[in-house]
This record gives C-alpha cells, structure tokens and sequence, in this order.
C-alpha cells in the first residue's frame, strides 16, 4: 500500500469521525455537522427529517443567505443565477424560497447525501463572482481552453464507483480506446486533494470495466495567483493522475494530454 492509499483510507475515516449529528426532540430535525469549511470558516451543516418512509434533506437556507451576505446573492437574474441553477439540476437539488431540499430514502441516503453537500460546495464557490475583476469561475476559464482547442467533451460528468456512490467530473472525454475525466480547481488543499484522490480510485476500475477503455484522470490547477504545493502534485502522479497547472496549459506536452 502507498502512502497515497494510506491518505485515502486516513480521509475516509476522518470524514466519519468529524461528522456529528444532533437531535432536536422538538422538531424531529436532526443537524448534521459535516468537517467541510463553509463561506464564513465554519463547518458546513444540513438537516434532516424521516418522514415515514421518506427522508428530507434541508440546509435551512443558509447558502443563498451566507452568498448574500458576502456580495453573491444569486436571487436576481443574471450569470450567477445560472450557474447556481445549473449546479442544483446536476444534484438533483431543489430550491423553495431560497431554501435547497432534497428527498432521498435510507437505501439511497448516502447518494443523496453527498449529492447534497457537493451542490452546497459548489454553489459556495459562486462568492468568487462577487469580485467585480472576475468575469467567470475556474470551471468556466477550463470551458473556454476545451473549446478553443476544439476539443469534444461532456461537461459534468458523473461516474459511479466501486463503493456504489456517484462522482461528478467537471468534463469527460472519450476516444475509441481511451476515456479522460478532468476536474478543475480554482484552489486546491487537503480536503479537495483527498477527496479527487478517493474519487479518481473508485471510480477508475469500474470505468475501465463498463467501457472496456483505458482510464486517466486530469487535474487542472490555477497557480495564477497562489503556488501549488509539491507534495499535492506527487499525491496526484502518485494515483496516475495527470496535471496541469493553468499557467502552463498552453505547452504542447499539455495540449496532447487531452487528446484521448
């Protein structure tokens, strides 16, 4: 086992171990305190209810409210709010009053879960559109170097892996032998590395079996205006994962890499 296998089952048992549920007798809701740093370096929190034989997911409304308070309210038409609307169709996430909810049951809960908390992630990351000097996000700065190279792909593609849960890859791209997934990061850390890294690993087999293709995975960085660590990027070649930093994107070995 490589120390990136350690990393991934270190990752796997932290987000267990930091997630904390907490009753309310009055209401039947119980809160779920997940280890994820929200918009204001809080824990990002959500909400469930049993229904009979159903399950509702809430976050209270508190990622269009804490967007709002940061400058990124995304209730006014506009590029922001389309985007936010994109993200809540991929998960399967619907919106009531600025509130997101979900309906899920206990054999499909750790899907819905997931999908649940992906989508609030995602849409935290709309607070960068609040910066008058920036036009898109990182994702959409990815797009356009796809398009202008003219390369075909899937955007938002999801994958199921061996553990049964779904991950979604910002873009696919298929070949007649080979298959590329991408995911983009603005920034990345510890918590973002490991959770790319556990994805990647679960899905790569399963891949590799349904389609009878060969498999890799890019990781697209932006180091315009913050340095990459050296130990993310050995993690990531460590797994078989390619990388490109944003700053280096246009150097031909680069390009050839999303040829599949």
């Amino acid at each position: 086992m490589t120390w990136a296998n350690t990393l991934i089952n270190d990752y796997y048992g932290w987000l267990k171990s930091k997630t904390v549920v907490i009753p309310d007798e009055r209401t039947e809701w119980v809160a779920i305190q997940t280890p994820f740093i929200g918009l204001f370096n809080d824990t990002i929190e959500m909400y469930a209810q049993k229904v009979g034989q159903k399950i509702l997911l809430s976050d209270n409304g508190d990622t269009f409210q804490n967007l709002e308070l940061v400058g990124a309210a995304v209730n006014r038409v506009g590029e922001r709010r389309n985007i936010a609307e994109r993200i809540l169709l991929n998960y399967g996430i619907q919106l009531h009053n600025d509130e997101l909810t979900t309906e899920t049951t206990e054999q499909n809960f750790a899907q819905k879960k997931h999908n649940f908390l992906s989508a609030i992630m995602e849409l935290n990351d709309l607070y960068m559109l609040s910066k008058p000097n920036v036009t898109s996000i990182f994702k959409e700065d990815v797009r356009t170097f796809l398009d202008a190279q003219n390369i075909i792909y899937t955007p938002d593609f999801i994958s199921k892996g061996s553990t049964g849960l779904e991950f979604m890859f910002d873009f696919q791209i298929a070949g007649r032998d080979n298959e590329i997934v991408i995911k983009s990061f603005n920034t990345i850390n510890k918590q973002t590395l490991s959770s790319f890294l556990f994805s990647w690993d679960d899905i790569k087999p399963i891949r590799e079996k349904v389609s009878k293709k060969n498999v890799t995975a890019i990781a697209v960085i932006n180091d315009e205006e913050k340095l990459v660590r050296g130990e993310f990027l050995e993690a990531l070649k460590s797994k078989n994962a390619d990388v490109i930093v944003w700053s280096e994107r246009l150097q031909p070995d680069n390009i050839l890499k999303f040829v599949a």
